[in-house]
């Protein structure tokens, strides 16, 4: 199965850029930022993103946009202070550009502030690592 991996942050923490380095660990593939639009079409993309301001980025908006005709099918993995996924705002971006999401998803709680110090932990990236391995193939 071809996959990549499209990552966004402005975090200075940088949570969710390691969350990309992760997949990248378990998949072989390397993380690039939505700065780079994909080459060729992908059977699978692993779009790793945070929550900003209670929704994803303009940023990864428009990545989506740009890829919507190379993209098979999008794997949401997420982090964010609040707890909450991103996977619910990545549909509504994903169904309004007629591209599949698949229902499984990964996400865990990140460090903000003071908030969630530690997070994601060692325990959360090896579970990030075989989630990504799992959808690889």
């Amino acid at each position: 199965m071809n996959t990549e991996i499209r990552y966004f942050t402005k975090s200075k923490k940088g949570n969710t850029e390691k969350l990309a380095n992760q997949i990248a660990k378990a998949t072989g593939k390397k993380a690039l930022t939505v700065a780079t639009d994909l080459s060729d079409r992908v059977d699978r993309l692993f779009l790793v993103n945070a929550m900003y301001a209670a929704n994803i980025d303009k940023e990864v908006k428009d990545f989506l946009a740009r890829n919507k005709d190379k993209i098979g099918e999008v794997v949401n993995f997420s982090t964010s202070c609040s707890g909450k996924s991103t996977w619910g705002m990545v549909k509504k971006e994903c169904d309004a550009l007629n591209i599949p999401l698949s229902e499984k998803e990964f996400h865990c709680a990140a460090s903000w502030i003071f908030i969630n110090k530690g997070l994601p932990s060692e325990d959360d990236y090896a579970k990030a690592r075989e989630f990504a391995a799992s959808m690889s193939k």
